[in-house]
């Protein structure tokens, strides 16, 4: 078990972690297939969304609006349609309207009252602007992928954070929702590292590449850390 009173800092991913990720994509993508006559299981579209993103992120740095087209382009390609430009970037204008997961706002105030609280996300600043509304507590600081010029799990945007963060790596408490963008670069770096494995139409993975990986805690959800910090 962790010792919490180790830690100065927590750092969180956001879009999975904090922000009902999949919902979101649900949102856009669901109707999207539908207008073009397509229909396929939940598990498969975020298997497909995990392929088609990672693939965009690779390679030199794009924004994340055009990751999010050729994610869209993606879904176009494999089952043979073709988006309209409204389309391309429904999925990215989507994000503004995503919601926090029920537990979040009230268990960020309560980490807030023992911890400095950051971002580190692969999002366009603009983007995550909408999102920092919501979620209703203010974060020192937020690091993005446009910031950066970098996705997780590279290791780019994790330097730039720990350079802002101005912590010692001990001192500072990864959590996020992938094993895959968070749990492994965060522990390569020397970061302790919570896993909210947050439910999912594809259990224990979401919307990500498929990865292995051991976090030092484990929980459900967001309210569950806070209770463990709290007790």
């Amino acid at each position: 078990m962790l010792n919490f009173r180790e830690f100065d800092v927590l750092t969180f991913d956001c879009y999975g972690t904090l922000i009902n990720w999949e919902a979101g994509l649900f949102s856009a993508l669901k109707p999207l297939l539908a207008n073009h006559g397509k229909s396929i299981s939940d598990a498969r579209l975020l298997e497909m969304y995990g392929e088609f993103e990672a693939r965009a992120e690779a390679g030199d740095y794009r924004s994340y609006r055009e990751v999010l087209q050729e994610v869209v382009s993606g879904f176009g390609k494999k089952l043979a349609f073709t988006p309209t430009v409204d389309e391309l970037s429904s999925l990215a204008n989507s994000i503004q309207h995503w919601l926090p997961w029920p537990d979040t706002v009230a268990a960020l105030n309560q980490l807030k009252a023992h911890y400095r609280l950051a971002i580190i996300s692969n999002i366009d600043d603009d983007l995550f602007e909408a999102t920092r509304r919501r979620l209703q507590v203010n974060f020192d600081p937020v690091i993005t992928a446009q910031q950066a010029h970098c996705y997780k799990p590279g290791m780019k945007i994790f330097s730039v954070a720990l350079e802002r963060v101005g912590t010692s790596r001990n001192r500072i408490l990864h959590v996020g929702q992938s094993i895959y963008h968070d749990v492994l670069p965060a522990q390569s770096l020397g970061l302790a590292t919570v896993w909210v494995n947050r439910s999912s139409a594809r259990t224990g993975v979401g919307a990500v590449k498929r990865a292995d990986g051991k976090p030092d805690l484990e929980v459900k959800t967001l309210e569950d850390l806070a209770q463990l910090v709290a007790g």
